[in-house]
């Protein structure tokens, strides 16, 4: 695996390059799963993805297994106790996001079905390949994201800008960011 061009943003750590060659850019439909990701990603906003990558175990644990049913029930207490978990991010606007998003996302699956239906409609439900040659061309933002950031943030989802919104489409699979030459397009 060493031997293996990858994209250069995930070169820094074997965590990384982990995260990089089994879950990045591949396509996620279970609401689950992409919850998950939407939680990190909320959590992640004006930080690098490895400190949550480093912090995603303490994230789960502390998290309910990212059982957004769970998450959505939680009371003050529960938020107390994250706001002293060393293990997180202890960002008290986040913390309280978690627990709005997961009760925005419910109403996404009652509506929608799943809120896999809802997302992956953004894209008829195939994964965007943007094809980039180098890591210059991925952007940070494009009026898809923005379109859905939008829609979230209507919806009372609360952390989800438009470069939040595009890091979530680029981890689930809704776009291929990975460039040309990067072994997974092999």
């Amino acid at each position: 695996m060493e031997n293996k061009t990858r994209c250069n943003w995930c070169l820094s750590t074997d965590l990384y390059k982990e995260y990089h060659d089994q879950e990045w850019g591949t396509p996620v439909y279970d609401d689950t799963t992409l919850f998950e990701f939407l939680l990190l990603e909320t959590f992640q906003a004006g930080l690098s993805w490895i400190t949550i990558l480093n912090k995603r175990e303490n994230f789960r644990k502390a998290f309910d297994n990212f059982d957004y049913k769970k998450i959505a029930l939680y009371k003050d207490e529960k938020i107390l106790a994250l706001l002293q978990d060393v293990g997180i991010i202890r960002n008290k606007l986040k913390v309280n996001s978690a627990v709005s998003n997961a009760q925005a996302f419910i109403k996404i699956q009652e509506e929608f079905g799943s809120f896999s239906n809802y997302i992956w409609n953004f894209v008829d439900g195939e994964p965007i390949d943007n094809m980039p040659k180098t890591l210059k061309e991925v952007p940070a933002t494009t009026p898809l994201s923005d379109a859905i950031s939008k829609d979230l943030k209507k919806r009372g989802f609360k952390f989800v800008g438009s470069t939040v919104i595009y890091a979530q489409m680029q981890a689930t699979g809704m776009v291929n960011d990975h460039v040309a030459d990067c072994w997974t397009r092999n």
